[in-house]
């Protein structure tokens, strides 16, 4: 790691863009090294395996996301209802099934859920 700059230290423009680049390429490096350490522990979490240190237990937080495929929605509901939804969300799906324009239990049976898993670093002071 580098030292932080010293305020009081007059630097050039091309020290600061040096010191920048640096900051980059090392910060870049580091992402890619974290991501790599969480893919293999998300992999060994999900298999079943616990993983903690002196601070910090692992654990796998899933989130849900509904999805509504665009081929089948435009099958169900036609061309019209796919183009106002297509551009918008499914909030906008779903809110005109609220209002009566779609049929909501047709509307649920498209529905698709994606699921993603994040490592959580649980601090075991709680």
């Amino acid at each position: 790691m580098t030292a932080p700059l010293d305020p009081t230290e007059a630097l050039t423009l091309d020290d600061l863009l040096e010191r920048y680049a640096t900051l980059r390429d090392t910060l870049l490096g580091l992402e890619v090294e974290r991501d790599e350490l969480a893919a293999r522990i998300k992999a060994a979490l999900a298999s079943g395996e616990k993983a903690e240190t002196d601070l910090y237990r692992a654990d796998l937080k899933v989130s849900r996301r509904v999805e509504y495929p665009l081929d089948r929605f435009r099958d169900v509901f036609g061309d019209a209802a796919a183009l106002e939804v297509a551009t918008i969300d499914r909030k906008k799906a779903e809110a005109l099934a609220k209002a009566g324009d779609l049929d909501p239990e047709r509307l649920r049976g498209l529905a698709v859920v994606k699921e993603t898993q994040a490592l959580v670093l649980v601090p075991k002071t709680r």
